[in-house]
């Protein structure tokens, strides 16, 4: 980008120059003739527009046109860093590419490249004062670091990306593991939620097989106590018939007929082995008990099927919860990465540098109108801008108490000539009365006049 050599300023500049003190054309120095002007698109005056300069007051200094120049195309540029940011921004906030991105990012373009211009806009006695220069250096920063964030998560994006998705993972393989911890199989009607669920964690369901658990507990613990019994009694039995087959075996000779016969007691061991049958029920006690087996083996099947269907339930229950969970974490939100970035930073000290290295590159780059226009030094624009301010503040000042003296004037000659109206007015108004008295005097001699003639004439008479 070079300057024209035909600028407007300069051409106005040089006609005023050209013209003496009292505005007439100086004598001796001939005046070329205008030519027409062709109004083209001037790229090094609209970036020096961006740096707010006066281009009349800079055509007397035209050695700093370029610095300018290029001082405005440092603001360009970080408008369109500031709106490729932006528009990162916007993208990452909506979760896609669209039209929309542009609205948010055309204004924070136009509103950053008028800030900068602010900011470098050069200020009269700019260096006499400390407190602006700070406040537009703190500005600079701040303004930086917004600008900055969203570039350095769209550099490690695919690092970011990763790592949520792995976070992402894990808190559904641990929701998972929640869900199925604190939703065991029931074992009774009334299941108790285990240590550590919260009720976020706990489904519910429309049967359950606690209630079929509860019965084949009780069944299995009748059964148990009833088969005890069955086994003493059998044992007790057993050995009966035992002393009974032992005793029975026994035979006796008659004397008186010879034969051979079994003694009493087996006799009364066969009867008190029938009368143990009878009086502890042996036989309908194991009926009851292979009833009992035949019932347990049967809420065994039945419970099983409920358990199946109850975990089937479960998983399918589980599986929701977690599509719920799936379709929350639809697309990863700006927050979401810069946490992710800090939790990479954090346990890679070569990642936290090169991060905080970018960061302050973008940084840097984003106050670079700011740090390119003060630490530049003082120019010469800078300075006849500083006179021109300062005498037009004179100016400004003495055209104030002229203007007050005039004022002044036009007052006091306002009060005279009011002070002239009163006393002609008073002088007028002692005048008639002067004519009045002299007027009155003149009828009372005149009737004094008569009435001496009056009197004279009755006095002759």
């Amino acid at each position: 980008m070079t300057d024209t050599p035909t600028d407007p300023a300069n051409t106005s500049a040089t006609a005023e120059d050209d013209k003496a003190p009292g505005g007439t054309p100086r004598a001796g120095r001939g005046r070329a003739p205008a030519r027409p002007t062709v109004r083209s698109f001037d790229t090094a005056r609209r970036l020096r527009a961006l740096t707010g300069v006066d281009e009349q007051l800079l055509a007397r200094v035209r050695y700093e046109r370029s610095k300018y120049t290029a001082l405005g195309g440092v603001v360009l540029g970080t408008s369109v860093i500031a709106a490729f940011s932006m528009w990162n921004f916007a993208t990452e906030a909506l979760g896609r590419v669209s039209l929309l991105a542009l609205i948010p990012t055309v204004i924070w373009m136009l509103f950053v490249l008028n800030l900068d211009r602010w900011l470098v806009t050069p200020q009269p006695n700019a260096r006499r004062r400390t407190g602006p220069l700070v406040m537009r250096l703190l500005i600079a920063l701040l303004l930086g670091v917004v600008i900055a964030e969203p570039l350095v998560l769209r550099i490690f994006q695919t690092a970011i990306e990763e790592r949520v998705a792995d976070q992402r993972t894990d808190a559904v393989d641990r929701l998972r593991a929640d869900l199925v911890r604190c939703n065991p199989v029931p074992a009774t009607t009334q299941p108790v939620t285990p240590e550590g669920c919260a009720r976020t964690y706990v489904l519910s369901f429309g049967a359950t097989p606690g209630e079929r658990g509860e019965e084949l507990d009780a069944l299995r613990s009748d059964a148990a106590a009833l088969q005890k019994r069955v086994d003493r009694d059998t044992g007790r039995l057993e050995a009966i018939d035992a002393e009974v087959r032992d005793e029975c075996r026994r035979l006796i000779r008659i004397a008186a007929t010879g034969l051979y016969q079994r003694t009493s007691e087996c006799g009364r061991l066969r009867d008190k082995a029938r009368d143990y049958r009878t009086t502890h029920r042996t036989s309908e006690n194991e009926k009851r008990l292979a009833g009992m087996h035949d019932r347990i083996a049967t809420i065994e099947a039945e419970l099983t099927s409920s358990r199946g269907a109850f975990l089937k339930d479960r998983a399918e229950a589980i599986e929701r919860r977690l599509d719920d969970e799936r379709a929350q974490q639809k697309e990863i939100g700006v927050l979401e990465r810069i946490r992710a970035l800090d939790e990479l930073a954090g346990g890679n000290a070569v990642l936290f540098a090169g991060v905080w290295l970018v960061r302050l590159l973008f940084v840097l780059l984003d106050m670079l109108p700011v740090l390119v226009k003060y630490l530049g030094g003082e120019t010469t624009y800078e300075r006849m801008l500083s006179t021109e301010s300062n005498s037009a503040v004179k100016i400004h000042g003495e055209q104030v108490r002229l203007a007050e003296r005039r004022a002044m004037a036009d007052l006091e000659i306002a009060q005279d000539a009011i002070e002239q109206d009163i006393r002609r007015h008073r002088a007028e108004s002692e005048a008639a009365s002067r004519e009045h008295t002299a007027a009155m005097n003149i009828r009372v001699r005149q009737a004094v006049n008569a009435l001496e003639d009056e009197i004279r004439r009755s006095s002759a008479v």
